[in-house]
């Protein structure tokens, strides 16, 4: 169970606090939705959950145990808003063991046909595959990692309709096995499979009901 209690992130260069006295639960094996405009803090809310940056003040616990950012980087796998930037090596074999040269090639395998890549050739290029598969294999970078929680910053940004609803599926079964986390500015595709969804709104968190949501988008 991850719970957030009065985070505030004031940094000094900034008038106002980006986050001002947020307050999440989110228990395992559900997806939380945080949907808020370009500027409202999402991206800074994961990027303090995944211990890139650190909160001012409040507190970040999983069950019992106050996190602190190394704590939040073992914890968490963030997954970037266009992630195909962030690869660099030259194959996917590398990709997935970037960091984790210990790695068997069968681990890099069971990473892969957990998000449906499972057939492609460990010698392709990231950089080849489509941008469905792209974020497909951006999970996979996570996922071998093993986190308790995924933290994904847009997930289906710039992707046509029906690459869309493959990433969405993908999610909700992922949601059997982790705990996600999403922001986004358009919620209309992921509220079907929400569990908990949040407004943010020039830094202020408020809970909202999905399926009141999901009703008001059609």
């Amino acid at each position: 169970m991850l719970y957030i209690q009065n985070l505030v992130y004031h940094p000094p260069a900034t008038h106002t606090a980006i986050l001002k006295g947020i307050n999440l639960e989110l228990a395992p094996q559900e997806l939380g939705l945080v949907i808020g405009p370009s500027g409202s803090g999402k991206s800074t809310l994961l990027e303090i959950l995944s211990g890139l940056a650190e909160a001012t003040s409040g507190e970040l616990r999983w069950r019992q145990q106050v996190l602190t950012p190394d704590h939040l980087q073992q914890l968490g796998g963030l997954v970037f808003q266009f992630p195909e930037r962030h690869f660099c090596t030259g194959t996917l074999l590398e990709e997935l063991k970037l960091g984790h040269p210990e790695l068997s090639n069968e681990r890099v395998q069971e990473a892969l046909n957990e998000v449906g890549l499972g057939h492609l050739d460990l010698k392709t290029a990231p950089q080849a595959l489509s941008g469905g598969q792209q974020r497909r294999l951006a999970l996979a970078v996570q996922l071998i990692r093993q986190p308790h929680l995924l933290l994904l910053d847009e997930p289906t940004a710039g992707l046509d309709w029906s690459v869309r609803r493959q990433v969405i599926a993908l999610l909700q079964r992922l949601k059997a096995h982790w705990t996600l986390l999403v922001v986004t500015h358009d919620a209309s595709d992921l509220l079907a499979i929400a569990d908990r969804c949040w407004t943010l709104h020039q830094g202020e968190l408020r809970t909202v009901d999905p399926q009141t949501l999901a009703a008001k988008a059609h």
